[in-house]
């Protein structure tokens, strides 16, 4: 059932809705969203860093790996954690690779509170949240990687999800209400002949490439499904 109330018939669907990545809440650097400011991965804004300084906000793996791979072209990489440190939600084996790149720096108990720029952005004001000081840093670009929610509200009583919304699929998915005799395909979410891919995926790898992969093996999980559904028909009795 569409957004207008229409209906769409079919005997297979895949679910790409993606994710919305968690905002600062800041107008100025709202209204600087891709000249400068960016949310999730810096993979394709990497190479325009070179020889820059930027700002990395956030403390898991996802910043972690973003500030590391920033640093191979930006001349200084911070990564900004409002916590103590970075292990309470970074893995070991990232913080030593940060701490053993030279042009990496971790500021903790620090915040964004607000940006500027006119076309683009230029500096960030960052707030002690220990002491409530002050200052104004100049930036080429800053990247927010503070979590996403995945856009499944619609599905909320239909398929099988995580605690944070993500879409159980293939053995993640519960056998209780399963209603076929095999168990779901890899990316089959718990109502048959419906799959899940990319980022919307519980236990998917946030990465494009990653995406695309989902989607390959998606069609081919598609095709069999139809098949099964096309014999399942013509099966006497």
């Amino acid at each position: 059932v569409l957004a207008d109330g229409s209906e769409v018939r079919c005997l297979a669907v895949v679910i790409a809705t993606g994710v919305s990545y968690r905002r600062l809440g800041i107008p100025a650097l709202d209204r600087l969203l891709g000249m400068g400011v960016f949310y999730g991965a810096a993979g394709t804004e990497a190479v325009a860093m070179a020889g820059q300084e930027v700002c990395v906000v956030g403390g898991a793996n996802s910043a972690g790996q973003a500030a590391l791979h920033l640093a191979k072209f930006a001349a200084r990489v911070t990564i900004l954690v409002r916590g103590e440190s970075l292990a309470a939600g970074m893995s070991d084996y990232l913080i030593k690779e940060i701490e053993a790149t030279p042009n990496v720096e971790v500021r903790v108990r620090h915040r964004v509170v607000d940006g500027r720029g006119q076309y683009r952005l230029e500096t960030v004001v960052l707030e002690d949240t220990r002491t409530g000081r002050r200052e104004e840093v100049a930036v080429a670009a800053i990247f927010v990687l503070i979590g996403a929610e995945p856009r499944t509200d619609w599905l909320r009583d239909t398929l099988e999800r995580d605690g944070s919304g993500f879409v159980l699929t293939g053995r993640d998915v519960s056998l209780d209400g399963w209603t076929l005799d095999r168990p779901p395909m890899l990316l089959e979410t718990s109502v048959p002949g419906v799959f899940a891919v990319g980022d919307v995926r519980h236990g998917s790898v946030k990465r494009v490439n990653a995406a695309v992969g989902d989607g390959s093996v998606a069609v081919g999980s598609v095709h069999a499904y139809l098949a099964e559904a096309a014999e399942l028909r013509t099966r006497p009795g």
